[in-house]
């Protein structure tokens, strides 16, 4: 666990600096430089791209973890050849993508038709997007996230708020600053190559006959059965933003995007200890260690819950006074209840801990077919009968029912063949103290002036009832004896 939490403090770190840079840019920076048509469309060519990547990526991210092991001995043609497929299939996924091109075209004509222009663009996102993912999948087989998580979280959005501030001091062009969306991730995609070759984690080596065929093949296999796992849980996250444009407006994504970025902080941790949790998922089910996967699973769905119910609760009872701080908060602040059911999807996801990552190194790895397929069809689903019905808050909460729908899937799927079960009475504990906190908070301080005021107020309120609380009801007790311990040898 201790390898774990320093490569997750790392990369929390990351992902929380990209957090304050992502913030300047979502509630302040976008609103004030651009309209809602304009943010609707810089986040649709985004989403329509980075939807498109697991499939093009082929479920190779995952198969490199699992395999990595196993073709250690010619890990340069191992990974060599994973680049090659990787882009054979960014190929594939472009041939399409053109042949159905008039589908598309249609499908944003009545009520986003700005998309159409700019379908170009999401080809080189995708094209950048998917090399970047096969060497992040590098640097997690050896265990070093913290380094692309850097560049993931920190430099794209800290380039996107340079891009958008040239836009703004117009030295560009609006259309010039949505093509240059694509610099941003090959600036990103340079600067992981620098930082892979200067680790010598890898030389290009074009014999791939090093590779044992069986590994070859077995990879190759696991991969492409992995890519539906992969590309419903992007699914879920990405879909609703571009049905919102199709079937509503790309002002009505601009305010949906805008909520949504206030309630994806909340699983940051989860981010985090997910990128490093995977190899070692891997390496148990390779020593058929399993109690030691059993431990692993209750752990960590213990700690992540513990960090993002914190998340959940300040960002939830603060919610009026961060729209207070965004320009045109007017037009903004109708998604206020999109960042309640978001935030309330991403806690699903995380209370179940790492049930995608178990189901995804095990021998049943082609459950994700049929988990996938379910969820695909729901997802659709919801976002077609709710969206029509109540806008931007009914693809939200089809997110929510979704992601609960695809967690619950996987957790009997878990349960039933392999025994693992992540809920402890510390996940009940949390439970009702996140509950007795929201409430203590709301009778408190209800009345006070929405502002900085209110926001630090409440969140200290917040901080340290939780804490205590969390102290006094001895959850994750084991952690806090060892973070005790650690302390008292610090203070000797």
């Amino acid at each position: 666990m201790e390898k774990i939490a320093r490569q997750s403090l790392l990369t929390t770190l990351s992902s929380y600096l990209g957090v304050v840079i992502g913030y300047f840019n979502v509630l302040w920076l976008l609103p004030y430089v651009l309209d809602p048509g304009q943010i609707g469309l810089y986040r649709t060519i985004q989403d329509m791209a980075l939807l498109l990547v697991p499939v093009a990526q082929l479920g190779l991210g995952n198969g490199i973890t699992r395999f990595f092991p196993l073709a250690s001995e010619s890990r340069d043609s191992f990974l060599t050849f994973s680049l090659a497929v990787s882009f054979l299939g960014f190929a594939i996924v472009s041939l399409v993508f053109w042949l159905f091109k008039q589908s598309i075209i249609g499908a944003f004509a009545t009520n986003a038709p700005e998309v159409i222009g700019f379908l170009w663009v999401v080809v080189f996102i995708l094209l950048f997007s998917v090399l970047n993912s096969i060497l992040d999948a590098v640097c997690r087989s050896f265990v070093k996230v913290a380094v692309p998580s850097f560049f993931r979280e920190v430099v794209n959005r800290l380039l996107a708020s340079i891009l958008v501030g040239v836009y703004f001091f117009g030295w560009i062009d609006f259309e010039q600053m949505i093509g240059g969306m694509s610099l941003v991730y090959l600036i990103s995609l340079v600067g992981i190559t620098v930082y892979v070759k200067r680790l010598g984690l890898f030389q290009l080596d074009w014999n791939f006959g090093r590779i044992p065929q069986p590994i070859k093949t077995d990879f190759l296999k696991y991969s492409l059965i992995t890519l539906l796992g992969t590309t419903g849980s992007m699914l879920i996250m990405k879909i609703d933003s571009l049905m919102v444009s199709s079937m509503i407006g790309l002002d009505a994504n601009a305010i949906y995007t805008i909520a949504f970025s206030i309630a994806i902080v909340i699983e940051l941790p989860k981010r985090a200890i997910s990128q490093v949790a995977m190899p070692l998922v891997a390496d148990h089910f390779a020593n058929n260690d399993l109690p030691a996967i059993q431990k692993l699973y209750k752990e960590i769905a213990i700690h992540q819950f513990l960090i993002c119910l914190l998340l959940f609760l300040g960002i939830w009872s603060n919610i009026d006074s961060l729209y207070h701080f965004v320009p045109n908060k007017d037009i903004y602040e109708a998604g206020k209840w999109v960042v309640l059911w978001i935030g309330l999807s991403k806690l699903v996801d995380i209370l179940f801990s790492i049930n995608s990552e178990i189901i995804v190194f095990s021998k049943y790895y082609i459950f994700n077919i049929t988990a996938t397929f379910i969820m695909s069809i729901a997802v659709i689903g919801f976002n077609l009968l709710l969206i029509p019905q109540y806008g931007i808050e009914g693809a939200a909460f089809a997110s929510f029912l979704a992601m609960l729908l695809y967690n619950v899937i996987k957790y009997l799927h878990i349960k039933i063949r392999m025994g693992f079960d992540p809920f402890s009475w510390d996940i009940t504990k949390l439970l009702g103290l996140g509950f007795a906190v929201y409430f203590a908070q709301f009778y408190l301080f209800g009345e006070l002036e929405k502002g900085i005021w209110d926001i630090l107020v409440r969140s200290s309120f917040i901080t340290v009832f939780y804490l205590a609380g969390v102290y006094g009801l001895k959850i994750a007790f084991q952690s806090q004896k060892q973070l005790i311990k650690k302390i008292k040898k610090l203070r000797s």
